[in-house]
């Protein structure tokens, strides 16, 4: 039965290949979705999502495909840097500031985009992506994107954290703070650049924020959450995409791929919130506490 649900929809190339994907922008969004809830980013990173859009239509527009992920590059990379200077007036504030890089560049990117006569089924396509026509040049995309993250994880991830957690004290140490933002909000621009063509401007958020947050739920230290992160990123990815497989072979259900991937990221998160609910529930009635049946109280 489960060689059925989990196994079988993996026989055919296009879904091998989709499967390579989702895993790989599952484990890259739940590593950067750590720092993004350590720093409460998740409206940042849904202001980058949105910005990369025009991004997505020009490369699109100038080489079709190929294009796609140079363009949303170029506009990511613009986006972070506007995004940290922006920031830095203290005559703005950052929510403002993001309203306006949000809303300008995804206007820009509809305004481009409606210029096509196949307006609606491109816009579809850009706002939700087709993870399951990805090949393997947009593979190995993801691939080097995802080993460009992790080299920068490995080197500057001490100072991101000193940085989540003590910026006053990071500061002190001689730690620039805006170079370490900017690093990081252009990590967080790499992921969705990574992920546009196979889930979407739209999508790309829950890959940022809901892997960390289910991963918080179930723990306090940063060593569990990063791992659990990365792997509920990946499980969700597997899930997804079997679930949409079977629904739309067995059931006649049509279902967006990438949308049903989110879908099994929030079943996941749900899981987790109950566990915690639970576990906070058995804590206070002191079951967890109790000491074994014929254990000895200690003296």
């Amino acid at each position: 039965m489960l060689h059925r649900l989990l196994v079988e929809p993996f026989a055919l190339p296009f879904m091998q290949r989709a499967l390579i994907e989702a895993l790989l922008l599952g484990a890259l969004g739940g590593m950067v979705s750590v720092f993004v809830l350590l720093r409460r980013l998740a409206f940042v990173s849904d202001a980058l999502t949105h910005t990369v859009f025009p991004g997505v239509v020009l490369g699109y527009l100038v080489a079709q495909t190929r294009g796609i992920v140079w363009g949303a590059l170029l506009f990511a990379v613009l986006s972070a840097v506007l995004l940290t200077v922006l920031s830095a007036n203290r005559r703005v504030t950052e929510d403002a500031t993001l309203a306006i890089l949000l809303t300008g560049f995804f206007s820009v990117g509809v305004v481009l985009v409606s210029r096509r006569t196949s307006y609606t089924a491109d816009l579809t396509g850009f706002l939700f992506g087709r993870i399951l026509f990805v090949d393997r040049r947009e593979i190995v995309e993801t691939a080097v994107v995802a080993a460009v993250v992790l080299v920068a994880l490995a080197l500057l991830g001490k100072e991101f954290l000193l940085r989540a957690f003590d910026p006053d004290g990071a500061a002190a140490l001689g730690y620039r703070i805006p170079l370490l933002d900017l690093a990081l909000n252009v990590l967080v621009a790499l992921v969705v650049v990574a992920a546009v063509k196979a889930v979407g401007t739209v999508l790309v958020i829950a890959l940022l924020v809901v892997p960390a947050a289910a991963a918080r739920l179930l723990s306090d230290r940063l060593t569990v959450i990063l791992p659990a992160a990365v792997a509920g990123g990946a499980l969700a990815g597997w899930l997804g995409l079997a679930a949409s497989y079977q629904a739309s072979v067995y059931h006649g259900l049509r279902l967006a791929s990438g949308a049903t991937v989110v879908l099994a990221l929030v079943a996941l998160y749900a899981l987790a919130f109950a566990a915690a609910a639970t576990r906070r529930g058995l804590d206070r009635l002191g079951w967890l506490n109790r000491p074994a049946p014929g254990a000895r109280a200690s003296t």
